[in-house]
């Protein structure tokens, strides 16, 4: 009889045996996730610290160039002078955007885009403004963009470009309508102007090489008035009419 109340209780310790290495193996797989956790926070936060120490403070990530691409009228040294770059501290520091408004300072430049390239240096990417005539102001002499906008001293007009020349009422739209102007002209036709008048933005004259005098108006319907001009000049007159290109005069 003892022998079976024996079994008997330690058939009853088997199960509760189990249970309670069942339950510290829970108990240690809950402490280990814990301390994966912790491991993981504490690498996070030691590679985020890492990686302000390299972009920020570190000699790793320093400013220590200056690439400038897309400048043909400008120089380089110009470019740079006027960029002021801060070299030899931290790149990701460097204020692009300060620079690129120093840069739009320059009439020649019609936009900029500067940005960083790993690891050290600063680019700037210039697009220049394109001649499309000389501005003649009498004493001196500019190139002048497809908008309008005056830029680049000259020392003397380059052969191809037609001039433009302004009156005293002539205002800055005046200029751009001017511009606009000259951009409508025929090749053929341009050849044959010596310089463009603009007085207003209303009263703009090409005066041709050979003394002949094209009243344009305004730059409204300018690619109307240069086809029609195209063909009115085959008429032998003195003066052309084109301001209101769908009824054309000849004197």
């Amino acid at each position: 009889m003892a022998r079976g109340r024996g079994r008997g209780t330690g058939g009853l310790r088997r199960p509760q045996d189990r249970m309670q290495r069942a339950f510290a193996r829970r108990q240690r797989a809950r402490r280990w996730l814990t301390w994966r956790y912790v491991l993981a926070v504490v690498l996070l936060v030691a590679a985020v610290g890492f990686g302000v120490y390299a972009i920020y403070f570190s000699a790793w990530l320093r400013a220590d160039g200056v690439q400038v691409v897309g400048n043909a009228q400008l120089s380089e040294r110009q470019v740079l002078a006027t960029a002021e770059v801060p070299l030899g501290g931290p790149l990701a520091t460097v204020d692009l955007h300060r620079i690129e408004v120093r840069l739009k300072s320059l009439a020649t430049v019609k936009s900029v885009d500067v940005s960083r390239t790993w690891p050290h240096d600063i680019r700037i990417e210039i697009v220049e403004r394109t001649p499309v005539a000389v501005l003649d102001r009498g004493d001196r002499l500019t190139n002048l963009d497809a908008s309008g906008v005056a830029f680049g001293r000259l020392a003397k007009a380059p052969a191809g470009l037609p001039r433009v020349k302004v009156g005293p009422g002539a205002d800055e739209d005046a200029l751009a309508e001017g511009a606009a102007v000259v951009v409508a002209l025929d090749a053929a036709v341009a050849e044959l102007v010596d310089f463009v008048e603009v007085r207003t933005v209303d009263e703009i004259d090409l005066h041709l090489r050979d003394g002949r005098l094209v009243r344009w108006g305004s730059a409204e319907q300018a690619d109307d008035k240069a086809a029609v001009l195209l063909e009115l000049l085959n008429v032998k007159a003195e003066v052309y009419d084109v301001s209101v290109p769908g009824a054309p005069t000849t004197r």
